[in-house]
This record gives structure tokens, sequence and C-alpha cells, in this order.
């Protein structure tokens, strides 16, 4: 008798056809076969910058302990859409501290950072809604306002002036960007752009995913940092980056907060984030109250690595702790990274969709626990790739 587990069902044509056409874009192209952003394997002594856990604070030992005597001493069988569980007994504390460190009058917990922006839209925007959005902003923003049915209109990427010529012309809606921005690191001009927000009637939506535990007060994000907490309509978050856990958060006023749970369809089909996964966040949110020393460091390196890359001859455009190598070409990318991955600097890589075609980068995410040799490291390799002829950098 033939074994049953062998036996693959052939699937429909059109959809063997759309699933070839896919594995052949994402192979066929390279000289290694593989998809563009998978790297090799890093060896001893590599610097590697693939992490978004910017205060390295995911082997934490408080962090860890915290988390794991939750889960001991949790009795509490909470498997359960989050939808049940709107009530003053079951709403952890930790919602309440999270908006009081940012300073906002609410917040719901989600989760991730793609559900948090998702479920926003969804409740905030009507079929038609004029939604400005940077060309830059994170892809959970612009997937949330298409899923809202919300019209569109994206402004040059930190532009005041082009966001303020495309609001005359379509009239008032929702400004959404991000405080610091995934790819390439540049940070939003937060006063300016309320300023239109306030000037045109709009509402404005900050994703704060890269910035909230690395910048402002006690890490409290971009918008204290910037004195625009009592400006900024809505914040979201990840709680994947600095807070080193999956999770995220949407912030706003308590209308938002009592209604979102109820109309968001992540808020509503997903599990809501576990007890013990709470208290892992809970215990992160004090450590990271008290990681002025980290920040220090984190900002430290990133100035020297970016004034370094600079000093090369690099187009560096980041403000922050995030780094790209603008590369072009998804061949030369490839190349790029083969070299810079042979002498042990691991970045990751950055393609469409995540970038537009023939505009990946290679990005650098920093940690602050890095050393200055490390730094030292990546600078060297950076430049020998930078003397290659056959690598280009734009």
């Amino acid at each position: 008798m033939e074994n049953q587990s062998t036996i693959t069902k052939k699937l429909p044509s059109f959809i063997e056809t759309r699933l070839n056409s896919f594995l052949r874009d994402m192979t066929e192209p390279y000289e290694n076969s593989r998809p563009l952003p998978v790297s090799s394997r890093p060896g001893e002594g590599s610097v590697v910058m693939q992490s978004n856990d910017y205060l390295s604070l995911s082997l934490n030992d408080s962090i860890q302990s915290a988390h794991l005597n939750a889960i001991a001493a949790s009795k509490e069988n909470v498997v359960m859409s989050a939808v049940f569980l709107q009530d003053e007994e079951h709403k952890p504390d930790f919602e309440n501290r999270l908006a009081e460190f940012v300073g906002m009058d609410g917040c719901v917990l989600s989760q991730s950072g793609w559900a948090a922006n998702i479920g926003l839209l969804q409740t905030i925007c009507e079929p038609e809604t004029r939604v400005y959005i940077d060309f830059f902003a994170h892809m959970s923003l612009w997937e949330g306002a298409r899923i809202a049915g919300a019209q569109i209109i994206p402004f040059m990427h930190n532009s005041v002036n082009n966001l303020k010529r495309q609001i005359k012309k379509h009239g008032p809606g929702i400004i959404l960007v991000d405080s610091v921005y995934s790819t390439i690191g540049t940070v939003a001009p937060l006063p300016a752009i309320y300023e239109v927000a306030e000037e045109f009637d709009c509402a404005l939506v900050v994703d704060e995913s890269h910035s909230l535990g690395t910048h402002g007060p006690n890490g409290s994000g971009l918008v204290n940092e910037m004195g625009v907490r009592d400006r900024v309509d809505f914040v979201t978050t990840s709680l994947a980056k600095a807070f080193a856990y999956r999770a995220g958060a949407v912030l706003g006023p308590e209308k938002l907060i009592t209604a979102l749970p109820f109309v968001s369809f992540p808020a509503i089909f997903s599990s809501t984030v576990l007890p013990q996964e709470i208290a892992r966040l809970d215990a992160t949110l004090d450590v990271i109250r008290n990681a002025d020393e980290k920040r220090r460091r984190l900002f430290e390196i990133s100035d020297s690595l970016r004034s370094g890359l600079q000093n090369i001859g690099f187009k560096i455009r980041s403000d922050s702790q995030i780094i790209s190598l603008e590369c072009g070409d998804e061949q030369n990318t490839e190349h790029v990274r083969d070299f810079l991955e042979a002498n042990g600097v691991f970045g990751a890589v950055f393609c469409a969709p995540a970038t537009p075609k023939n505009k990946a980068i290679i990005r650098f995410s920093l940690s602050a626990d890095m050393s200055n040799r490390e730094i030292d490291q990546v600078l060297t390799v950076c430049q020998a790739a930078y003397d290659r002829p056959d690598l280009n950098f734009y």
C-alpha cells in the first residue's frame, strides 16, 4: 500500500503558476539561488547588525526572571480573544503604565506592531477617508489604510511643504508618519508636521516603533523628546524593537481605547497577549526607564559609525541607530552583501516590497552593547567595499 504521507496533492494550475512565478523571481536572479534577504551564517568574530534589540535587553537577567516566574505562577486560562477581557478585572496594569509613560490617555495591547496599525486605521478610517502617508512609512500603515478603504495620498519623504500642498489640494484627513523610519533611519520633523495637521484640521498618527525606548526622557519616545506629546492624536508601536519581545500597542484618547477592542479585526479575531508575556513587558518597562547609560552608548556608537561611513564617502541619510548602505539594484546588493559577509559584517538586506524595485539597501541596526572594536571592524570592511570598482553605492 502506498504511503499516504508521500502523496502531494496537485494544486490548481493558476495557483501553481503564481507560486512558481514567486519562486522564480526570488531565486533565479541571484548567484546562490536563494532569496536576497537570506544571509549566510555568521562565524566567530562576526559583527551582526540584523536585530532590532537596540538596548540589548532580550537576554536581560531581570526580565528573563520575571518572565519565567510569571510562567511558573500562572494559573489562569486566557487563551481567548481580548474582546472578552475588556473589563477592569482583566485589563492589564501594563497598559496604563505604558500610556502614562508615553503621555497618552490610554493603551490597548496588540499581538504586533503590524496588528496595532491595521487595527487603529480600521477603527478611525471610514471608506474614502483621505490618508496622507509619508512615502517611507512602514508597510503596516499603508496596508491598514488600504484595508480600511481610505483614499491614500502619499507625500514626499519628510517634506512638510509637499504634505501641505497635498492637503490643500485634497482636503482634511489623517496624516501617517513614523518617528524613526525603519529603512534609512531618518527622523520625522514632528513639530512641523503637527503644525500642518493643526492648520488643516487633520488627525496625526505617529508610529514610534523604532524610537520608543531609545529616544526621549527615560526612553519615552520622540513625541516627548520633540515636545509634541499633547499634539499627537494617536501613537502606535511595536514592542519587538527596544522592548525586545513580541507585541504591539495603540495609544490614544479614552474613546479610542474603549472602542478599538470591539471594532479592530486584529483585536477581535486574535488571541490576547498572555499574562506571562505582559509580566515580561512590565519588567522591561522598568529596565527601559533606567537605561539612560545604554541610550547614551547607543547614540555614541551610532554617531561614530555614521560619521565614519560619511567620511569614507557613503551617502548616509540616518539620524538614528538605523544606518543603511544604499546599494541600488538587487544584483549589486547581492554582491555587496556577499563581500560584507565574507569579511564578517552582517546587516539586513531590504528589497522589494520593503523598498522600491532597484533601490535595495543593507541596513545596520545598532545595539548598545556593541564595542568600539566592532565599529572599527565595520568601518574597515566598508572602506574595502567602497574601494572596489565592481561594487556600487548611491
